[in-house]
C-alpha cells in the first residue's frame, strides 16, 4: 500500500486540497469554497469530507494517508499549532488548528503559515529546487514572503519572520494597510500598483487607462502592464516605481541572508519579461560596487500548486 501525503491550502475564499505519493508527485487535487463564517468546525470537518471523496473518486485509500499540513494566512504560534489571528477569517482565533486537524483526520498534521508553504513548494520542486538559500515574494493584493536559511524556513522568536511586505523602504511614505509609512507592499504589490495609478489619473495625469476607470470604475495591475505594453506613458512611470521598490527590497533580503536566489510569486508576475529585467536592472543599478553580486532573481515555477505541493512536502517531513 502506497504512502499518501495530503497538502492544504486554506484561503479566505477557497480551499485547495492535493494528494501526493511519497515522491511528492500530485496524484490528485481540487478545490471547495471555504465558507469559514460557519467556523472552524465545520471547515476543518468539510476539509476532511472533501478529501475523503477526492482520494475515493481516484481509487486511493483514505487510510494510506500518512499525514496532513495545511498551510494558512494568518498569524501563528508554530510551536503550539495555534492560529492567533486571521483577518480574513475572524472566527479563527487563538486556535489550535493543527490539533483539530490531527484529530478530524486521526493522521500526524503540520500548520503553517501559507506563504512559508508556497516558499517551500518552490524551494522543494520549483525555481529553488537545489539550494540551501533562498527568498520568495508573493506578489498578490499584498506582498507575502519566506525565507529559507540553510535549508530551514525562518519563523522568528514569535513566529512573525519573513513579514516581507512590511519592511520600509520609503521612511514617511505611503501608508500600508498594517499602519506602518513606506512598506514596499505600499509601493509594489498588485494592488498598490493599479491604486497609484488611478490616483495618477484622479490627479489628472494623462493616460489611456483613463478609458478603463471610466468603464469598471477600477483598473488593475492587469490593465496597468497592458497599457505599458501599448506605449501609455503613465504605465511606465507606475510600473518602473513598482519594479524599483521591488529590486530595493531584494537589496535589503540579500544584505541581510544572501540567498543564493530570490523569486517572485503571485498573479503580478504574469507580467512576465517586463517586470523581471526591470527589477534586474534597477537592482544593479542600486547594488553596492564592494563586490559584484550572484544571486539570481527568478520567478516561481509552480503557479497556484505552490501551496499544497510545500504543505505536501512538510508533511512528508514527519514520516522522513
Amino acid at each position: 500500500m502506497s504512502e499518501l501525503f495530503i497538502g492544504i491550502d486554506l484561503g479566505g475564499t477557497n480551499i485547495k486540497i492535493g494528494c501526493f505519493d511519497s515522491q511528492l508527485t500530485l496524484l490528485c487535487k481540487t478545490s471547495t469554497p471555504t465558507e469559514a463564517d460557519t467556523g472552524p468546525e465545520p471547515v476543518i470537518d468539510k476539509i476532511a469530507q472533501t478529501t475523503e471523496k477526492l482520494l475515493a473518486d481516484n481509487n486511493l485509500s483514505y487510510e494510506s494517508i500518512e499525514a496532513v499540513a495545511m498551510g494558512s494566512p494568518g498569524q501563528f504560534n508554530f510551536a503550539e499549532g495555534i492560529i492567533i489571528s486571521n483577518p480574513n477569517m475572524p472566527l479563527f482565533k487563538n486556535l489550535p488548528l493543527r490539533k483539530m486537524l490531527s484529530d478530524r483526520f486521526e493522521k500526524p498534521a503540520v500548520l503553517e503559515n501559507d506563504a512559508n508553504a508556497a516558499c517551500w513548494g518552490e524551494y522543494t520542486l520549483g525555481a529553488g529546487k537545489g539550494i540551501k538559500d533562498m527568498v520568495f515574494f508573493t506578489l498578490g493584493t499584498g506582498i507575502g514572503g519566506g525565507i529559507i536559511t540553510d535549508g530551514k524556513l525562518v519563523h522568528g522568536f514569535a513566529d512573525s519572520a519573513a513579514e516581507l511586505g512590511h519592511v520600509i523602504i520609503y521612511p514617511d511614505g505611503r501608508l500600508c494597510s498594517c499602519g506602518q509609512k513606506g512598506c514596499v507592499e505600499a509601493y509594489a504589490s498588485a494592488n498598490s500598483t493599479a491604486k497609484r495609478a488611478a490616483e495618477a489619473i484622479e490627479a489628472g495625469a494623462s493616460s489611456s487607462l483613463k478609458k478603463v476607470i471610466e468603464q469598471n470604475s477600477q483598473i488593475t495591475s492587469k490593465d496597468v502592464y497592458d497599457h505599458l505594453a501599448a506605449g501609455d506613458d503613465l504605465a511606465k512611470q507606475i510600473t518602473d516605481s513598482t519594479a524599483k521598490a521591488l529590486a530595493i527590497i531584494c537589496i535589503n533580503v540579500l544584505h541581510t541572508t544572501e540567498p543564493q536566489r530570490i523569486v517572485f510569486a503571485g498573479g503580478m508576475i504574469a507580467a512576465g519579461d517586463v517586470l523581471l529585467e526591470r527589477i534586474k536592472d534597477y537592482f544593479n543599478e542600486y547594488i553596492w560596487t564592494l563586490k559584484k553580486e550572484t544571486v539570481e532573481i527568478a520567478f516561481a515555477k509552480l503557479g497556484e500548486d505552490a501551496g499544497i505541493i510545500g504543505a505536501a512536502a512538510l508533511a512528508k517531513q514527519l514520516k522522513d
